[in-house]
């Protein structure tokens, strides 16, 4: 058994929370084991004035952990599976994925629910996916950019005068401001981020004791799921910030996937849905990926990343 096990982490309240999550479990599960966290700062974390959809898309809150890790810096990194891009650098990957939290999307505003905001109502996110949904729902909303951990969106609703302001819920019920929701928002209203709720484990490939010490934290029907989420965004060409959403959830070995892709201002979108074997959860998610590019998904990202992102950008047939 291992003697030592370094954690990196983010340093955002948030991140904390999750990775000493972490370390707790294994020091239940390995009493004698020496585990400490190690926190690094991300290039999403040192660049707070500028929407994440311009910063420069893939691995903004992952980038510098992975570093560290093939330094060996770190045994292991702990990260929202949401912030996790589709593909890694060579020798590193997930390992395991935890059992979800709430994967919703909750309303926070001054007591108004969403159908309530008044006309022309300011609401505050960090995401292109809640922005299309919401002003497919109603356009009349003025959505504003927000960035920051949830302390700092919390603040925000006072601070940049909104009247809403739109996050996680898991981030909100790990850090303890369920008192702060109006409402959680229904997925039929407001489709999570691909792996929201979840968290992943991240090493070494190479590395088969530290495999071995973490795998006991892997939910095999979260990790079906989320797998499928992310099948769906790879064969989508899309990366975390790009208004692209599924959700799927295993019952009695079935997986059920919803998928969603949509223009920013939500006028044009695509959604479905599909079930099957919950094994075959990468196959899903490409199915109906491929599903959702045919009945107008594709020419929707192209448009998204011609506007949003400055270029060009074909999605493979």
């Amino acid at each position: 058994m291992l003697s030592s096990l370094k954690i990196g982490t983010r340093g955002s309240q948030l991140a904390l929370w999750q990775a000493n999550w972490v370390k707790r479990e294994l020091e239940k599960r390995y009493p004698g084991m020496e585990i400490s966290l190690v926190t690094v700062k991300t290039i999403g974390d040192k660049i707070l004035d500028v929407p994440l959809a311009q910063v420069g898309g893939k691995g903004l809150f992952v980038k510098e952990l992975e570093e560290a890790m093939l330094r060996g810096d770190i045994d292991l990194a702990v990260h929202s599976m949401k912030d996790v891009p589709t593909e890694f650098p060579d020798g590193l990957g997930i390992h395991c994925i935890t059992e979800r939290e709430d994967p919703r999307d909750a309303l926070v505003s001054r007591g108004v629910a969403f159908a309530d905001l008044p006309r022309g109502a300011r609401v505050g996110t960090s995401a292109l996916r809640r922005q299309a949904q919401l002003l497919a729902l109603r356009p009349d909303l003025e959505m504003v950019v927000i960035r920051g951990n949830v302390e700092t969106r919390l603040r925000k609703l006072d601070s940049e005068d909104l009247d809403a302001v739109v996050l996680a819920a898991a981030g909100l019920k790990r850090l303890g401001f369920t008192d702060r929701v109006t409402e959680y928002l229904p997925l039929e209203i407001s489709l999570p981020a691909i792996g929201q709720g979840a968290l992943g484990i991240e090493c070494r490939l190479d590395d088969r004791a530290v495999q071995e010490a973490v795998g006991f934290l892997d939910h095999r029907d979260t990790s079906f799921a989320v797998r499928a989420e992310r099948a769906l965004l790879w064969r989508c060409e899309g990366g975390c910030q790009v208004p692209i959403a599924a959700h799927g959830r295993v019952h009695d070995g079935i997986l059920k996937l919803t998928g969603f892709i949509a223009s920013v201002d939500g006028a044009r979108s695509v959604k479905g849905s599909l079930s099957g074997g919950a094994e075959q959860c990468e196959t899903l998610g490409i199915e109906l990926a491929e599903r959702l590019l045919r009945e107008g998904g594709r020419g929707i990202l192209e448009e998204v990343y011609r506007r949003e992102f400055s270029g060009e950008r074909e999605i493979p047939v």
